[in-house]
């Protein structure tokens, strides 16, 4: 797979993220870097993305201090992908995208499954 085939969502302060790159380096794929918390996804991404791991509740973290304190428990979608498009710490980290799908790399190797 070349570097336009995957596109990891990383946060390098996490180690389950750093654990997922360092993954799929070693099986020789040089992904696409996206550190989200800096260049967050459009909510049209987010609806992309969360489609493809079975809706936004995949997609949103759910233990960030955020997520409770914005009421998010029983939102329905557009509420959830709203708040990851406001407050990108709210995104499930890391997310490996390729053209078989989205997979959360926790634990690591579950992205195995996309590429």
């Amino acid at each position: 797979m070349s570097t336009t085939d995957v596109e990891i969502w990383h946060n390098p302060r996490c180690s389950k993220s750093r654990q997922t790159l360092a993954l799929l380096e070693e099986r020789g794929i040089t992904p696409r870097v996206v550190k989200y918390l800096d260049a967050p996804p459009s909510e049209a991404r987010l609806r992309e993305v969360a489609g493809q791991l079975g809706g936004a509740e995949a997609l949103v973290r759910r233990k960030e201090a955020a997520y409770g304190e914005r009421g998010l428990k029983g939102a329905d979608a557009d509420a959830l992908i709203a708040a990851m498009a406001e407050e990108p710490k709210l995104i499930e980290r890391p997310v490996v995208i390729t053209a078989k799908g989205a997979r959360i790399g926790r634990p690591p190797e579950s992205v195995l499954e996309v590429l």
